[in-house]
């Protein structure tokens, strides 16, 4: 139902209604988008602490990088795994091995234990009392050799999987990186053995347990393989990840909200740099994240509710001080509609109510004045308009019948040819067409008629002056078909011919071509080598060819410029005003005249 056929109370009561739909849309909105603020910032600050803990754990792989590539160049420990002779091993470079590992692992807390193993089977350690006896157990040793037979590896080092000391109970996992004899021995690039790094996971734990998120989240590191190597939850240690490895990999990179376990969870990813794979992911509950918000939406709600009642008492007050005048108003206006002429409106109020009703009560006086006016002016015009057409009917009566004239041009064209004066039936038949066609009741006709009635004039024009000019006519094949205004080329060629080449001691030429341009339209050129036009000429009928509406032209003015002046200003009431006529002229070179239409079919 459309809202201008309600009443008015109606509309005003649905104004009302809007604005208290829209305010209440706005309060929500802003309190989502307050509660979006508050979750992402409470999300930006879990993501740095994640940052901070993801950077403290790179900063510990790496140390254990860099000091396991310093091992494996130095040029005794790679001695150690190619020499032959026992006594320089054991007491040499086996010394220097077992000083240094021992010095990584006082240097870093995080490192519990160290072994080479060449490619003979010889192995040296340096163990912490804690987890080194899993060097010596069979799994240990087809746990490394996975590692050891990949190809990648000799490129750099790797950090390993979780290795479970069934045993113990224990886990472990390990940075592998090989020795690359470099020294110039007989085994030089070759692989000749490797260092093993066991990782302290009760030091990588308590990293982890530090991290301080919302209380009931829980950060988690995983390894390649997704298995959990350290996580503020203890039970959770050693295990499969699964809720995480269920979701896309792809959108837990830039973090997503998510349902586990029946509750809104905020998942977060880092990927760690120093280990290939290796991931920190956050879970933090979604409800704990706006749990601020909780006073706020109460008072939100409150206030929302006091404002409503508000807007709904203003509606009453407005609808009863304003409403009971207008209606008063409306009342009045209905019996003026009757058209009860001596009744006017009662003025019931005095603010803009009351003022509307003094005007319409002045309106309606002054309507009935113009109203008397109004008949004694059209009887008057009335009288008029009869005595002119009276004497339009009488200037019609006096007219040639055209009929009557082309039929006496055929007449004398027939005794032309019966006497055998050629030129008369020729000038007597082209004239016949070219009257014919003027009287035409058609308002647009087809270009090739337009064409045919200039080439009747031009052999007029021929048999007058003894073929004294050159005249070609060339217009395109594909527009003779379109249409056009009748008689707008006909005139031109006229004055081309009678102010133009005429006063020519010598025969001159006339150009008619017709073609399309790049925007579609059809441009006539009309183009003779007469006398031309001086500047100031041409000046004054380009002046009068811009003028919207050319007064009528003066006596003694030139019929060149009333024929181009109609001419112009007919195609621009036709088509508008970028079409029409365009003219460029010389003194001694002649006249270039341009006829723009549009392309009709």
């Amino acid at each position: 139902m459309k809202t201008s056929r309600l009443k008015l109370k109606h509309q005003i009561w649905l104004i009302f209604y809007f604005a208290i739909v829209i305010f209440t849309v706005m309060v929500l909105y802003f309190f989502n988008s307050f509660s979006h603020l508050t979750q992402n910032r409470a999300a930006n600050f879990g993501n740095q602490m994640i940052e901070q803990t993801r950077s403290k754990i790179d900063t510990v792989f790496n140390d254990i990088r860099v000091s396991t590539g310093i091992a494996v160049n130095s040029k005794l420990i790679q001695e150690y795994t190619v020499v032959d002779d026992d006594y320089k091993r054991a007491f040499d470079s086996g010394n220097y091995a077992l000083d240094l590992m021992d010095y990584m692992r006082s240097f870093n807390s995080y490192v519990s234990g160290i072994v080479i193993d060449d490619v003979r089977g010889k192995q040296l350690y340096s163990l912490d009392s804690s987890g080194g006896d899993i060097f010596f157990l069979k799994r240990y040793e087809s746990f490394i050799r996975t590692y050891k037979k990949d190809p990648s590896l000799r490129e750099k080092g790797q950090f390993t999987t979780t290795l479970k000391d069934d045993s113990t109970g224990s886990e472990q996992f390990f940075y592998i990186a090989p020795i690359l004899e470099s020294i110039g021995g007989i085994y030089f690039s070759q692989i000749t053995g490797y260092f093993t790094v066991m990782v302290n996971m009760d030091k990588l734990q308590g990293l982890v347990e530090n991290t301080e998120l919302t209380p009931h989240s829980t950060l988690y590191i995983l390894d390649s393989q997704d298995e959990v190597i350290a996580s503020t939850n203890a039970k959770t240690r050693g295990m499969l990840f699964k809720d995480v490895l269920s979701m896309n990999k792809d959108n837990l990179l830039n973090g997503v909200n998510t349902t586990i376990d029946g509750e809104r969870i905020l998942v977060q990813v880092k990927g760690l740099e120093q280990a290939d794979g290796w991931r920190i992911v956050s879970l933090i509950p979604v409800h704990e994240l706006t749990a601020d918000m909780n006073p706020m939406r109460k008072v939100s709600i409150i206030v929302g509710i006091g404002i409503i009642l508000i807007l709904i008492m203003m509606g009453i007050f407005f609808m009863n001080s304003l409403m009971n005048p207008v209606m008063g108003l409306v009342m009045d206006m209905k019996r003026v509609g009757r058209r009860d002429r001596g009744f006017r409106i009662k003025v019931r109020s005095t603010n803009e109510v009351g003022s509307l009703a003094r005007d319409i009560n002045r309106m309606m006086d002054e309507m009935e004045e113009m109203t008397r006016d109004m008949f004694n002016t059209q009887a008057r015009l009335y009288k008029s308009e009869l005595s002119q057409k009276q004497a339009e009917f009488s200037a019609l009566q006096s007219q040639i019948n055209p009929h009557f004239l082309y039929n006496t041009l055929n007449c004398i064209s027939s005794i032309g040819l019966e006497y055998g004066n050629r030129e008369i039936a020729q000038m007597t038949s082209s004239m016949s067409k070219i009257f014919r066609y003027s009287i035409k009741q058609d308002e647009l006709v087809q270009i090739k008629e337009e064409v045919d009635c200039i080439q009747a004039y031009i052999k007029i024009i021929s048999i007058r002056y003894d073929n004294k000019f050159s005249m070609n006519v060339d217009v395109e094949e594909r527009l003779l078909e379109l249409r056009t205004p009748k008689m707008i080329l006909q005139p031109i060629v006229e004055n081309s011919v009678y102010h133009g080449l005429e006063r020519m001691d010598q025969g001159g030429r006339l150009e008619v071509t017709g073609s399309m341009d790049e925007q579609g339209d059809v441009c006539f050129c009309i183009r003779d080598t007469g006398k031309g036009m001086e500047p100031e000429e041409l000046a004054a009928l380009q002046a009068k060819l811009d003028t919207d509406y050319p007064e009528r032209a003066q006596d003694g003015q030139p019929s060149q410029s009333i024929g181009l002046t109609n001419i112009h200003n007919r195609l621009r009431l036709l088509f508008g005003e970028r079409y029409g006529i365009t003219i460029e002229s010389r003194i001694g070179y002649g006249t270039t005249v341009v006829v723009k239409i549009p392309s009709l079919e």
